[in-house]
């Protein structure tokens, strides 16, 4: 049986649709992977700068004469 005109209209239309939700999907997920590379190269190098960095002194607080 040949489907009538109507649906195939709907047919092409729901093939289009999918189409571009797929595309958009795939868009984004490499717009989030690329968004996570930048993100944890950027934790790496301020990990880097923090370990070449010296430690801070400790300080000591003072809470009244010890003994």
């Amino acid at each position: 049986m040949k489907p009538i005109a109507a649906e195939q209209k709907i047919a092409r239309t729901d093939a289009a649709a999918r189409q571009i939700m797929n595309a958009e999907l795939a868009a984004r997920e490499k717009k989030t992977a690329r968004l996570r590379e930048l993100r944890l190269e950027k934790e790496r190098s301020e990990r880097l700068e923090q370990a070449k960095k010296p430690a801070a002194p400790k300080r000591r607080s003072h809470k009244g004469p010890r003994g």
